[in-house]
């Protein structure tokens, strides 16, 4: 699975397990429920700021994390 499906699957068993309908957590987030709508079904072309800003309402962020590289990577 893709990091934006991934993102998304989080954001709606979250969203879900919260309570939260997708306008309660755009609100929350203070971004607009078409973005939590699209963000939920895996759009790989939405604001990161904005995913952020959605992801904060559940205590995480945005961030880097080391891969592991193969000898054929260098």
């Amino acid at each position: 699975m893709e990091l934006p499906a991934r993102i998304g699957n989080f954001v709606r068993e979250r969203r879900k397990a919260n309570g939260l309908t997708q306008a309660e957590l755009a609100g929350l987030a203070r971004v607009g429920r078409r973005f939590v709508s699209e963000l939920e079904s895996g759009k790989s072309t939405l604001q990161l700021a904005k995913v952020d800003a959605v992801l904060s309402v559940f205590g995480k962020r945005l961030g880097i994390v080391e891969l592991e590289r193969t000898k054929e990577q260098g």
